[in-house]
């Protein structure tokens, strides 16, 4: 059943979206009306990502998809995304979602100056220059969406790179809400805790059950849905007065 349009005429860029939660919140922002640029990286997903926008393009609601492949480690791929975009779509983009990140797990001692860069240029300098080029052609009020993680607020062993990279995340959020917020564009982080996914697959096990066994609601691991469901709502107008937050979206794991 195709869910109330809320979105319809709108434009998005959802990062990494060819599968987890990426793909899960571009198909929730298309079935409540948007059209969107499905971005995926290697072309071992390229099946994924074709599969989600010929998901999105079978909805009977006027949304579209198109799919753009672009390695978010190089500089200049924000622009191209951006390009592309608005050559399918129009002059204006609506919705900016910035899914695509990076987690890999080693020890201090282990840790290299080219591991810091993997991390922080795919999980932290790409959704500053995704902003960067989108915001010229962001319609009032426009939306931007971070994807952070409950671990930037939390230490795990062997994971100091990616909780490092994710509380960038957090605190690019809140200057860019104070920066972009006079025309009306929101800027707002969403916090996973550990989701059914092949990134879950990339977490110590030890970490994940112990993160299952805190976790209030149900003591379970979250869905692609819970968290697509949080992202479509700050992409909705009735999130317009919240603004450099970030929504611990963790089944009450992490409380803000």
């Amino acid at each position: 059943m195709i869910k109330e349009a809320h979105l319809s005429g709108k434009v998005a860029i959802v990062t990494g979206s060819s599968r987890g939660i990426g793909a899960g919140i571009a198909l929730e922002l298309a079935k409540k009306g948007a059209s969107v640029t499905i971005v995926f990286n290697s072309s071992k997903s390229e099946a994924g990502a074709n599969q989600v926008a010929s998901q999105i393009n079978r909805l009977e609601n006027d949304s579209r998809a198109i799919v753009v492949q672009a390695n978010l480690r190089e500089v200049d791929a924000p622009e191209r995304v951006v390009q592309a975009t608005l050559e399918a779509f129009g002059p204006t983009i609506d919705i900016l979602v910035n899914n695509a990140g990076v987690l890999f797990s080693k020890s201090l001692y282990e840790t290299t100056a080219d591991d810091f860069a993997a991390i922080f240029d795919v999980n932290v300098r790409a959704p500053l220059l995704m902003i960067k080029a989108v915001e010229p052609h962001l319609r009032a009020p426009g939306r931007i969406i971070n994807l952070s993680s409950v671990g930037a607020r939390q230490g795990f062993d062997s994971l100091a790179m990616y909780s490092a990279s994710k509380s960038a995340i957090e605190g690019l959020t809140r200057a860019l809400a104070a920066e972009l917020g006079h025309v009306g564009h929101t800027v707002n982080a969403v916090a996973p805790g550990p989701v059914v996914s092949e990134m879950l697959d990339d977490v110590p096990q030890d970490i994940v059950e112990m993160q299952l066994k805190t976790t209030p609601v149900e003591h379970r691991h979250g869905t692609v849905d819970d968290i697509a469901q949080i992202v479509a709502w700050l992409s909705d107008d009735s999130a317009r007065w919240v603004s450099g937050q970030t929504i611990s979206a963790s089944g009450g794991y992490t409380m803000y």
